[in-house]
């Protein structure tokens, strides 16, 4: 169950531009509206998300912005 609720979550902060601003700006904050929500990650996997690049979320932000048409 705990795969399916990382994945969720990680599929959250990638399609849902406001919720990555604010992991980026109060990651324990982001966390806990998640929480909020039924996402419940255990305390190891907070740690991960807590101690992540926040840049990694805003990837595909930037492959589209850099993208030469």
């Amino acid at each position: 169950m705990s795969q399916l609720i990382v994945g969720s979550v990680i599929d959250r902060l990638l399609s849902d531009e406001d919720l990555r601003v604010r992991f980026a700006f109060d990651r324990i904050e982001a966390i806990a509206e998640l929480g909020l929500r039924g996402f419940l990650l255990t305390p190891e996997e907070i740690d991960v998300f807590i101690g992540t690049d926040a840049r990694i979320w805003f990837w595909g932000d930037a492959l589209l912005r850099d993208r030469v048409h």
